[in-house]
């Protein structure tokens, strides 16, 4: 049995955010202030999605699900908080979120859909997630000159997003969802997701007056396609969703197991979920 455990992060939100809080970086800071600004949103998707996928199992199925289930909707819904305290901060500094209204028109029609197509979603960004993850625990050098609450608060919601990433999948996989559904929704929820992370970058970029440096560009280019960019190291696992055998738990990351261990003093745990390894 493994544990997903509900953590409480112990950092200070109050006090104002920088306005290049990543090392100076004005790319990172926006790209980072854009994934933010579709977290509120997307995680209570995601939640929401869990929850009803629960509802349409067999009765008898739904004790082995529980506990699960509860230990992810309580990090998803400490994760939706969080982020919510953050992006306070950036709209005070004059950052403006346009993916959330986008985000929230396309998922409207899902509300009266199969469930199955909001968990087919909800597992497809877990999947992303789960490899950006990967990504930043293995680089520690892309925070190493952020504002520590901020670096913690990265970390932190990266090593759970690692911790969790099977929840949806599997929850998919026993109502009966097929492959064919799950790689169509992760070929739509790629191409969205890109186009929107790029566009809101662009926005905040452009609102803080930085889009059009050559230092900006070059940062972008380097952590995005450069030898060690997070889209060129993750697109062979990102490709791998496409196989029928695919299971999330093939990509086993023993660096967010490590940085929680390793961060307890910033963690105060409030419930733990067992989880049954997959079969």
């Amino acid at each position: 049995m493994t544990q997903l455990t509900v953590r409480r992060l112990l950092i200070d939100l109050e006090a104002p955010v920088p306005r290049h809080w990543c090392g100076g970086d004005a790319f990172l800071t926006a790209w980072f202030n854009a994934l933010s600004m579709s977290f509120p949103v997307g995680e209570q998707f995601f939640l929401d999605s869990v929850r009803r996928g629960f509802k349409a199992l067999p009765p008898e199925q739904q004790a082995r699900w529980d506990a699960e289930v509860k230990g992810f909707v309580g990090q998803e819904a400490t994760h939706r908080r969080i982020h919510a305290l953050f992006n306070a901060h950036l709209e005070r500094q004059g950052l403006v979120n346009g993916w959330e209204g986008r985000i929230t028109a396309r998922l409207a029609p899902l509300e009266q859909a199969d469930p199955r197509h909001a968990l087919a979603i909800t597992a497809a960004n877990e999947h992303f997630t789960a490899l950006f993850a990967d990504w930043l625990l293995a680089r520690p050098q892309v925070l190493a000159g952020a504002e520590p609450r901020l670096q913690t608060l990265w970390l932190w919601h990266s090593a759970e997003e690692s911790e969790h990433k099977c929840t949806a999948f599997d929850l998919y996989q026993a109502l009966g969802g097929s492959h064919a559904w799950r790689v169509t929704w992760m070929r739509r929820v790629a191409l969205l997701f890109m186009l929107d992370v790029l566009r809101q970058t662009a926005a905040n970029l452009r609102r803080d007056g930085t889009l059009w440096r050559w230092s900006t560009w070059r940062s972008g280019l380097r952590h995005l396609l450069g030898r060690d960019g997070l889209l060129r190291v993750s697109f062979a696992p990102w490709k791998a969703y496409f196989r029928p055998d695919f299971h999330p738990a093939q990509h086993h990351n023993e660096l967010s197991e490590r940085w929680l261990q390793d961060h307890a003093d910033v963690l105060a745990p409030v419930g733990t979920a067992s989880v049954a390894p997959a079969t």
